[in-house]
């Protein structure tokens, strides 16, 4: 056999990996948000793992340190071979367990959550009106979260444009406030070049998932709205938003923006939802409602949902 012929071969397998390497599907399980399975915790947070035979990301960590470590030690779940992190924003519902889980998984692999994204802006230092400092996690200090994470050995890396991180696995980074201004609370508060100026939270990032029948699109709160993080997605490849998965701030939503929205994604191609954490029951519901979605396509995500490679829901033993 001549040594051209073994190259085109070898060339022509390469091809054929890196094609399969692009177009892996992801498992995504619910790792933490407020409804719990019997024997998980629940409780107000977010947490998902993507999945995948070449690639795997954790997406948010859970509010108290504990919650995510022992709901994946419940499900039977090994993050040791996951490397990469998304933080969606600073808030400490989902961030509080990055630095225990990188502890508890790096004895397996010195790589094991290392590799953290989070969207510019996310170490600005936020404090109440009386001047409390309030940081990631169990930090009031942003700082001091960054150099006790860097300690551990994590790396982190600011996005500021949307980014690939893995086959398939976009992050928004920071989301321009085009159609929604902002979506959550109030009260915080950014000291910038000598003003203190309401924070509004624009270091909040969503995943998207290129799925076979358009966008998946992940938030941990959606405080960028909803229609702009789709909006982004949009922009990185025009495809239709065929499913939206965790918090999307809407359970205090007033019924003119849950109409907006639901027109909004209707008009996209909506067909699955998985919405958990602060979207709400109730608005979940009028959303899947107005779209008349068959109950096999909405979910209300519980500890141990799952959304298969297939893109069909396997609920939990509650949910």
């Amino acid at each position: 056999m001549n040594s051209r012929f073994i190259r085109v071969v070898v060339l022509s397998l390469c091809t054929t990996f890196s094609a399969l390497a692009q177009t892996a599907p992801y498992q995504i399980t619910v790792l933490a948000t407020n409804i719990s399975d019997y024997g998980g915790l629940g409780e107000w947070s977010f947490a998902a793992l993507f999945a995948g035979e070449q690639d795997a990301v954790l997406f948010d960590t859970g509010f108290k340190e504990d919650t995510v470590l022992h709901n994946v030690l419940h499900l039977g779940v090994d993050l040791s071979g996951v490397e990469k992190v998304v933080l969606s924003h600073f808030h400490s519902d989902h961030t509080g367990g990055l630095l225990i889980l990188r502890e508890h998984f790096r004895p397996a692999n010195e790589g094991a959550l290392s590799e953290v994204y989070v969207a510019a802006g996310f170490f600005e230092q936020r404090a109440t009106a009386t001047g409390v400092e309030v940081g990631p996690g169990d930090f009031a200090s942003a700082q001091d979260f960054k150099v006790a994470a860097e300690a551990l050995g994590i790396n982190f890396t600011v996005v500021t444009e949307p980014t690939e991180i893995a086959p398939k696995l976009w992050l928004t980074g920071p989301v321009p406030r085009v159609e929604e201004h902002y979506n959550g609370p109030a009260g915080l508060y950014i000291n910038r070049d000598g003003a203190s100026i309401p924070d509004i939270i624009m270091d909040d990032q969503s995943l998207g998932y290129l799925t076979d029948k358009g966008w998946l699109m992940t938030s941990g709160c959606g405080h960028s709205g909803l229609i702009n993080t789709g909006k982004v997605l949009q922009s990185i490849k025009d495809e239709p938003i065929y499913s939206i998965v965790g918090g999307f701030h809407l359970w205090r939503a007033n019924s003119e923006t849950l109409n907006r929205t639901a027109n909004w994604l209707e008009e996209q191609g909506l067909g699955l939802m998985m919405g958990g954490h602060c979207t709400g029951i109730a608005a979940a519901e009028t959303i899947a409602s107005q779209l008349q979605l068959p109950r096999s396509h909405i979910s209300h995500a519980a500890i141990g949902s799952v959304i298969t490679p297939e893109l069909t829901i396997i609920r939990s033993s509650v949910e």
